[in-house]
């Protein structure tokens, strides 16, 4: 982290002319533009307010739809430590906070066997053999951070009730070590694909956005954002066809990753008019979908 980062109220800066600001909903939407990340107005204010207020943001949204790439954006504009989290089924503390260093503590126990008349040995249960998972990395971190928790409908309620305690007070308590709290309030994304509900208590500590497909003109220019020098037919002709794609019923619509991607391998063919048939896999990632399209046409005059 650069010399003087330091954070106060709604707004992230670094030094002057090294990281964008956050104190105005303008200047949230431009921040994160300037990392090819083009935000709609609800969102770019849904992140302003969370850093204001200090409260996490909650994105949820179908796959693809760009909500862990806010997180991402938002890091890198601001010139904060990205710290991410991602969920998964069984996870638990030692995942997500902390654990013990087993192995030195067994080395030391060993040495100070080995050599009686030492000096004594450190403390077993202390932050010496401590390892920080990303939550306590997120609280412990003398900069900014961005911390993203990543996917928590994949995580168990039994680590979703953990998690009230760091959204609501931003500490946890080891009990080991007893309670610890944030150096600095990190601002918080979590995203969830709605693979289940999650818990009312939860999303009571969170500012709600949900991310929903853009629609085709605007897919059209985060293409030539993320690409830029694009063809123009060639942003026109992928965005049309996963506007299509999304109007069927699939087992997995193409988020706008797929929309960049589709473009990015047109031009790798050297291309652009290609049949778009000898491409779907990398829009479509289940046979059943691109047997489907190539059944129905759906794509086809694309």
């Amino acid at each position: 982290m650069p010399p003087g980062a330091e954070r106060g109220g709604g707004e992230l800066s670094i030094a002057a002319g090294e990281a964008a600001s956050l104190g105005t909903v303008d200047e949230v939407a431009a921040a994160l533009a300037g990392q090819g990340y083009l935000a709609d107005r609800s969102l770019a204010t849904a992140i302003f307010l969370g850093a204001e207020l200090e409260l996490p943001v909650l994105l949820e949204g179908e796959a693809g739809v760009g909500k862990t790439e806010t997180a991402k954006a938002l890091a890198a504009a601001t010139g904060a430590r990205l710290v991410r989290l991602q969920c998964h089924e069984g996870m638990d503390l030692h995942h997500a906070l902390y654990d013990w260093d087993y192995a030195r503590q067994l080395l030391s126990l060993r040495a100070a066997e080995l050599a009686p008349g030492a000096a004594q040995p450190p403390e077993l249960f202390g932050r010496e053999f401590l390892l920080r998972r990303p939550l306590l990395e997120a609280l412990e971190h003398p900069g900014p951070v961005v911390l993203l928790i990543d996917e928590v409908d994949r995580a168990d309620d039994e680590f979703e009730a953990f998690l009230l305690e760091l959204l609501s007070d931003f500490q946890v308590t080891i009990p080991e070590l007893g309670t610890i709290r944030a150096e600095g309030r990190p601002l918080v994304i979590v995203t969830s694909n709605r693979t289940r509900e999650l818990h009312d208590a939860l999303k009571r500590r969170c500012l709600y956005h949900w991310i929903d497909y853009p629609s085709r003109e605007r897919e059209e220019e985060i293409v030539r954002a993320r690409l830029p020098g694009v063809p123009e037919a060639i942003a026109a002709r992928v965005c049309t066809a996963v506007e299509r794609l999304r109007e069927e019923e699939l087992y997995k619509l193409p988020g706008v990753g797929e929309t960049v991607a589709w473009a990015r391998a047109l031009l790798a063919l050297g291309a652009p008019n290609a049949p778009l048939a000898d491409t779907l896999g990398v829009a479509l990632k289940v046979r059943e979908d691109i047997d489907r399209v190539r059944e129905t046409g759906v794509l086809s005059g694309v």
